[in-house]
């Protein structure tokens, strides 16, 4: 099969050139005839078979013909030569060739197959050959170019047929190492460095293979391009490097590990370590802080496994090799493969730290003027003291972080008394003792801050000296760090603000700087509550004084105002238990008379000769006896009942008339009470009404006097009032009592009935005593008044009427306190009333104000001459002011009288 193969492949001629193979068949159809004429039939049959091969090989069907046609003949031939039987001849011979026929046939189709497939392959090889993207060489191995396909010749530059006669050493231009090789035509690979014909460098990938019979297979690859791009892309990697290590942010790569494959100069700074100690190192590991390592790595973990589908913005701190903590704003992005695989991250950081604690302290600047105006607004609502002071420690607290705080006030003899705090539960300010003098518990900080009127700070409560006293408390709380500021008003410190905190170094210099702020404001405030506390405590005093005043009046029987007047000692000195004791002179004995407040009878047995006890000696003394801790007076012969009663406190007032002793007052309280000077005073004012009630039934004739006496007290003391007004605003000083003056010169020109002209003058003392309830920073701005600042100062009224309503002594008077600001059109404050709907002591006085104040020179104006204010009187008649009240005031003697001015020089 081999040989027929070969043989086949050999003598396929060419269409063009048939001759030789004609003459070829022409000899051996010769030396065929000679073989039949020899040989028998069969022979002469199996001869023509290569005849008939080739034939039907070379001419298919008409070869055929003809090889039959031939072996006919031969047959006939043969058989007339050897005188064989012709038919005999002929059946044997077509048997055969039916045979071989048969085997033919088979060996016929098998070649014709094996024929298609070398076909199809040689055009496969051929088109694989010519249509490869890379250049293909077949080459001796003496590098002579046997055969080329077409893209080896357009690189080289030369035709395939030009090529062919080639050396392709001719074109290499080769390395020193190349040389040995290329010599040899070893096979090899690697990068060879080609000039065509145009003299263009080309660089090849080339790959050398021996096959067969000397030749070598040689494919090569333009990697020009390649190379170029390649070294672009070093050049670019190297400016970007450079641009990374230039730019001013942290840029860190990661792999899906968490592993850092990439960081910049910035990031090295930043974390204070060489890249050799980054690179490769895991980034949550070793440079996130361990309170946010593992919630910071799940959330690496769902992104890179793509759970989470989008982390451009992050921030997080990172730890540098101080330990330090660095807070980074991220900007983020994924790394991808070929395959669109996400390899791992890219982050861009910024260092935000040093804008993260700006921003936070200007949070902290807005959340201080938030809570200082929210404070300012609270203060406005209430005057009540103690509620100002609860507002003031729970904001320290809840806003600013304290973990306690308390305020308290100064007290005489150098005590300091808490009066509130927050949280309430808190057990540190009932377990400590503070004073302001110079004993130990005076030298902490609220001490020192009350002597020296600044604030003061332990650093550190364990080793603070000055805090020995309240050391081991303050561990026990976990306070680390303290500060006490002052409470400072009208130039004096009343009281302390103390905060407590467990972090160190809390107290920096701007939160020290935001509390002297919240002292400031709370000291006014405080201030303002508690003068407000003091005028309504001294209103509650004169309401006792005249209810006892009326006991006295209003009773026929002297027990009951004096029953009267006890109950009002125990109420308004907020004291537990008061007793009488009256003075026999007959006996010289001071005899229970009537008690209030006790829980046995025990008092009633009382009976002490002058001398004898407190109250004995009180008696004998003719002054006041304090005792305001019993213990420390053991031999007190009513011990009993000190210990019965549980009383601690004690005090006895002698009730002196005119020289005369008429008894002695005693009170009594179950708890430790100093009482202060103004608590002595509003004393001696009720053991005077007690006095005034024990010697009624001897005094009748002279009860007159005494009231006129009282009301005379009252008239100095709401004048004092006033006169407290005028110092709180230097600028109106006088003006009440001007005002006051005017008014009543009016209501006398209008025919006011005298009886009535008291209550005129009362109401005119007190027509601003509302303003008491007016936070200072609205009272007295420089500037106008915001809209919700003016309506709180048109408040003031109402706080007047609430102030003054439940004296009922002064119910008369209060019209013009109430309704000043009314004006006869409608438009005043605060119930907006009309005309004659205004009570005409507010008209007339509403007239003699506003003269008064346009008259008078303020920080914002000159006094107005008096015809100028004249003018404006008479334009806002029936607007203003009653139209009758300007009538009257205008035509009469009360300027003249005021201002002492001659009626030439008003313009009338």
């Amino acid at each position: 099969m081999k040989i027929s193969t070969a043989l086949l492949k050999k003598i396929q001629p060419s269409q063009n050139t048939p001759t030789l193979f004609t003459i070829f068949i022409s000899l051996y159809a010769v030396f065929l005839f000679l073989g039949a004429y020899y040989f028998p039939t069969i022979i002469t049959t199996i001869l023509i078979l290569p005849f008939f091969m080739i034939s039907a090989y070379r001419w298919k069907l008409v070869g055929g013909i003809l090889s039959s046609v031939w072996s006919v003949i031969l047959i006939i031939f043969s058989s007339v030569t050897h005188h064989h039987s012709l038919l005999q001849d002929l059946i044997v011979s077509l048997s055969s060739y039916m045979v071989i026929g048969l085997l033919l046939v088979i060996l016929y189709n098998y070649l014709e197959n094996q024929n298609l497939k070398l076909k199809e392959s040689e055009n496969l090889y051929r088109q694989l050959f010519e249509q490869a993207n890379d250049a293909i060489l077949i080459v001796d191995n003496e590098g002579k170019i046997v055969n080329c396909n077409n893209v080896a010749s357009n690189l080289i530059g030369y035709s395939r047929n030009q090529l062919l006669s080639k050396n392709l050493k001719e074109f290499i231009i080769p390395r020193p190492e190349q040389i040995n090789q290329l010599e040899n035509m070893d096979p090899q690979s690697g990068e060879w460095t080609l000039r065509n014909t145009q003299g263009r460098e080309i660089l090849f990938e080339v790959t050398i293979t021996k096959i067969q019979n000397g030749l070598f297979l040689g494919t090569g690859r333009d990697i020009t391009i390649k190379k170029q791009m390649e070294e672009a892309l070093r050049s670019e990697w190297k400016r970007a490097q450079t641009y990374l290590e230039l730019v001013q942010v942290i840029l860190v790569a990661l792999d899906n590990q968490g592993r850092v494959t990439l960081i910049n100069r910035k990031g090295r700074e930043i974390l204070g370590f060489e890249a050799e100690e980054i690179i490769g190192k895991n980034w949550f590991d070793y440079f996130i802080p361990k309170s946010l390592r593992t919630s910071i790595k799940s959330v690496f973990q769902k992104i890179t496994s793509g759970e989470i589908q989008s982390f451009e913005q992050y921030e997080n701190s990172i730890v540098n090799k101080a330990g330090e903590e660095i807070l980074i704003a991220w900007q983020n992005t994924f790394l991808y493969d070929n395959t669109g695989e996400i390899i791992g991250t890219l982050s861009a950081g910024e260092d935000i730290t040093e804008r993260k604690r700006t921003e936070n302290q200007i949070k902290e600047q807005i959340n201080t003027l938030e809570v200082l105006y929210k404070l300012s607004q609270e203060f406005t609502k209430t005057l009540n003291l103690k509620e100002r002071a609860n507002e003031i420690v729970q904001t320290c607290v809840e806003r600013f972080g304290v973990c306690l705080a308390w305020l308290a006030q100064v007290e005489p003899g150098g005590r300091v008394k808490i009066i509130a705090q927050y949280p309430l539960e808190h057990s540190y300010p009932q377990q400590i003792k503070i004073r302001w003098d110079e004993t130990p518990e005076g030298q902490g900080p609220s001490g020192r801050a009350i002597r020296s009127g600044t604030y003061q700070i332990v650093e550190e409560s364990t080793t603070d000296p000055s805090f020995t006293p309240w050391k081991v408390q303050a561990m026990q709380a976990g306070f680390v760090t303290s500060a006490a500021f002052p409470l400072i008003g009208r130039g004096r410190t009343f009281g302390t603000l103390n905060l407590y905190s467990k972090t160190p170094g809390f107290f920096h210099p701007e939160r020290l700087e935001l509390f002297q702020t919240i002292a400031h404001h709370a000291a006014s405030s405080l201030e303002n509550a508690r003068l407000f506390e003091e005028t309504e405590q001294r209103l509650k005093h004169i309401q006792a004084l005249r209810t006892i005043d009326m006991a006295i009046s209003g009773s026929s029987e002297p027990m009951l105002a004096q029953k009267v007047a006890l109950e009002q000692i125990v109420q308004r000195l907020e004291i537990d238990a008061a007793s009488l004791l009256r003075y026999d002179p007959q006996q010289q004995t001071l005899i229970y008379a009537e008690g209030i407040g006790f829980r046995t009878p025990a008092i009633e047995k009382t009976s002490l000769k002058l001398g004898d006890a407190f109250a004995g000696q009180a008696a004998l003394e003719r002054q006041i006896i304090s005792i305001p801790n019993v213990s420390d007076h053991s031999t007190y012969c009513q011990t009993n009942l000190f210990r019965d009663e549980g009383f601690i406190s004690y005090y006895a007032v002698p009730l002196l008339a005119k020289g005369r002793l008429f008894g002695v007052l005693e009170i009594f309280n179950r708890s430790l009470h100093i009482g202060s000077e103004e608590w002595y005073d509003f004393l001696r004012s009720l053991a005077e009404q007690v006095v005034i009630a024990v010697e009624k039934e001897e005094l009748l004739y002279n009860l007159e006097k005494t009231n006129a006496l009282l009301i005379e007290t009252y008239d100095a003391t709401i004048e004092g009032w006033a006169y407290a007004l005028d110092l709180k605003d230097r600028e109106t000083e006088n003006h009440s009592k001007r005002v006051t003056e005017l008014t009543l010169l009016i209501a006398r020109e209008m025919g006011v009935e005298e009886k009535d002209l008291v209550h005129i003058r009362r109401g005119a003392l007190l027509h601003d005593i509302g303003k008491m309830g007016i936070h200072d920073s609205i009272l007295f701005k420089p500037g106008k008044l915001t809209k919700e600042e003016w309506e709180i100062m048109r408040k003031h009224p109402i706080y007047a009427y609430e102030m003054l309503s439940p004296i009922q002594y002064l119910h008369p008077a209060i019209d013009i306190p109430y309704c000043h600001h009314e004006r006869w059109d409608g438009s005043g404050y605060p119930q907006g009333l009309k005309g004659e709907a205004i009570p005409l002591s507010a008209r007339i006085f509403a007239v003699a104000d506003n003269f008064d104040a346009l008259t008078s020179k303020r920080p914002y104006r000159d006094a107005w001459p008096v015809k100028k204010a004249l003018d404006y009187i008479r334009k806002q008649s029936g607007k203003m002011f009653d139209p009758r009240v300007v009538e009257v005031f205008l035509h009469s003697d009360a300027i003249k009288i005021l201002h002492k001015e001659k009626p030439s020089t008003l313009g009338y």
